[in-house]
């Protein structure tokens, strides 16, 4: 959108283009009809000529946003089969699917999804979409709803070579929160949210094989379940990542956007080595 573009929120072109929010959102969802003068106003606001304001009006230049190949870290260790290739496609594909629900949701009542429910819950519903990218196109395959882990790359005969844990947030860096806190290979996909219209960009990419809790060096601590007092519903993440898991995590990031992400004051644990493919390493530093 070329709003967007000029880097507008719809509040800013109203104010320029001295009419209100709400007509301007109608206008742009094809809600409202508009006179000759407010396209006018539009465009002026805009800093753009009636004649390319109206071609540009009727061509779809918003392209959907993309992971950058220049930001993957190549030697980052991922699970059994899976490469930086599917990795990349299961991103973009989530973009993809994100961008087509908040389309049809924005042309039907002007809003995008993040606008309708609370951010943990838009997180969840992105981890959905990112878990179903992963069984789509990589070998890794759902595994069972409600059962760890959420994917299983299977052999023959049933026999499951590595499992995967899914989840996403808009906190890059995030350590990980899980109701069970189990041993194996888990991803923690963060990113950026348009609130305008709800499109995501994934920045920062975390794989890590972590270690149970409740078996030696753990990972994870349990947390126990709290209620949170606004707005009062139950906690579901009851185990999260101690300082040395989150560390893992941090030294298995696999893609990190450092055109829009700043690691150099985060602090991670010392007391294991630092990898080399780690961005924490000298090498990356």
């Amino acid at each position: 959108m070329l709003r967007e573009s000029r880097g507008l929120s719809q509040e800013k072109l109203a104010e320029r283009a001295d009419i209100t929010y709400q007509y301007l959102s109608a206008i742009e969802n094809g809600k409202e009809n508009f006179t000759v003068g407010v396209l006018e106003s539009i465009a002026n606001a805009l800093e753009i000529d009636i004649p390319a304001f109206i071609e540009k009006a009727y061509s779809n230049d918003i392209r959907i946003p993309v992971v950058k190949p220049e930001y993957f870290i190549r030697d980052a260790a991922l699970p059994r089969n899976l490469t930086m290739a599917r990795v990349a496609a299961a991103l973009n594909e989530t973009h993809r699917v994100v961008r087509f629900i908040n389309s049809k949701l924005i042309k039907i009542s002007g809003r995008p999804l993040p606008s309708y429910i609370q951010a943990n819950n838009f997180s969840g519903i992105v981890s959905n979409i990112l878990c179903d990218s992963f069984s789509r196109l990589t070998p890794y395959r759902h595994n069972h709803d409600q059962r760890y882990p959420d994917l299983a790359h299977k052999a023959g005969e049933g026999k499951t070579l590595a499992g995967l844990e899914v989840k996403s947030t808009i906190r890059p860096g995030k350590g990980g929160e899980s109701h069970n806190g189990h041993s194996g290979w888990h991803v923690i996909a963060c990113f950026n949210l348009n609130k305008d219209n709800g499109d995501i960009l994934f920045v920062h990419v975390m794989f890590a094989e972590l270690i149970g809790h409740g078996r030696r060096n753990a990972d994870w601590k349990y947390v126990g379940s709290r209620v949170n007092a606004k707005p009062g519903s139950q906690r579901t993440e009851t185990y999260t990542t101690t300082p040395a898991g989150t560390a893992k995590l941090r030294h298995g990031t696999v893609y990190l956007d450092t055109s829009l992400i700043d690691i150099s004051r985060w602090r991670t644990d010392t007391s294991r080595s630092t990898p080399p493919q780690s961005p924490f390493s000298k090498r990356h530093s």
